[in-house]
Parts: C-alpha cells; sequence; structure tokens
C-alpha cells in the first residue's frame, strides 16, 4: 500500500460511511485528538529524561493515547450505532480516581497556575490546551449531529488530568509551580 493515494487532491477525505470536506467539523474534532495524541507522545517522551519516578505517569499516558484513537474512531463515523461506540463513561470515571490520586501529592494551590516548570509539566500543559481544543471542536461538532457523549465527558475530564499531572510533574521534581501572581485567591481545596 502506498502512503500517497491522491483521493484527497481535491479538498475532500474519507470518513467511516461517507466522504466530506477536509475542514469539516467532524474532521477537525478528530484531527484535534489526533494533535493531542501527538503531544502526549511528546510528554511520553519527556519522562525518560525527567528526573523522578514516573513509571505510573508513563503507563497512564500510554492508555490515554489509546484512548484517544478511540475518541478519534467514534468521530470519524458518519452513522453509527450506539453499540459501537468505544468511549465509555467508565473511563471517564477512572480518570477521575486518577485526578485524585495524582492531585493528592501536589501542594496546596490558591491562584491561577501559569504553564512552565519542568520540561515534562511544561508539555503536559500543552496537552492540556490542545486537548480544551479537541473539547471545543467535539462540542461543534455535536451542535449538528449525533455524537457519542461520553468522548465529550471524556474530553473535558481529560484536561483536568492533564493539569493536575502537570502539577504533579513539577511536585516530582521538586520545581515550584508558577502561580500568576496578579490573581485573587481562587481555589479552595476540599478538606
Amino acid at each position: 500500500m502506498g502512503i500517497y493515494t491522491r483521493t484527497g487532491d481535491e479538498g475532500q477525505t474519507s470518513v467511516i460511511g461517507g466522504r466530506v470536506i477536509k475542514d469539516d467539523d467532524r474532521v477537525e474534532a478528530y484531527g484535534t485528538i489526533d494533535e493531542l495524541n501527538c503531544f502526549v507522545g511528546q510528554a511520553i517522551s519527556l519522562i525518560d529524561a525527567a528526573n523522578g519516578n514516573f513509571e505510573d505517569l508513563r503507563e497512564h499516558l500510554l492508555e490515554v493515547q489509546q484512548e484517544l484513537f478511540d475518541c478519534g474512531s467514534d468521530l470519524a463515523f458518519v452513522r453509527i450505532s450506539e453499540t459501537k461506540y468505544k468511549v465509555r463513561d467508565e473511563m471517564v470515571t477512572r480518570l477521575e480516581q486518577w485526578i485524585d490520586q495524582y492531585d493528592a501529592e501536589n501542594p496546596k494551590v490558591e491562584r491561577f497556575i501559569i504553564p512552565g516548570g519542568s520540561q515534562l509539566s511544561s508539555a503536559l500543559h500543552v496537552c492540556r490546551t490542545v486537548c480544551r481544543r479537541a473539547e471545543r471542536r467535539t462540542v461543534t461538532l455535536g451542535q449538528h449531529t449525533d455524537i457519542n457523549p461520553s468522548v465529550r465527558r471524556y474530553l473535558n475530564r481529560l484536561s483536568d488530568y492533564f493539569f493536575v499531572v502537570a502539577r504533579t510533574a513539577n511536585a516530582r521534581q521538586q520545581v515550584a509551580d508558577i502561580e500568576y501572581v496578579r490573581s485573587k485567591k481562587v481555589f479552595r481545596r476540599k478538606e
């Protein structure tokens, strides 16, 4: 099989169940998820260079990459029955458990955090912002076509996960988060 097919030269691409223009909302949504997956791969590559114990994070990020493919697959279908969806709400619940686990390691935060600190933390913040864009693209798609609502919930929770693990990456490397100093105290930790 060749890498190039020439079938997209006129500005259309194939989705499961038909063809659409390359800037169709569906392509924008799963394309942004693909972009996110690339940034997650980059973050995984930084784990080896990081000074800290990140084997649990590596394992979770590898699972997230698989699930991002599932998200893209669910959005690539023009017509699909609910029984064929790959992304389920159980995946969202598991993300919430991971968020709680990692957040327990993080120092208390009261102000907004400026992305940065260690290289790994910075890469995970990039993942967070691209994930938010993927979520926005998925919301746009869902305004005019049926989508798997679990994908939207998964992406929403995943961006929270990236925020928390970016802070964990700094904490494990003993690098302070950078607080937005002009912010009032906006976060209150549940006791």
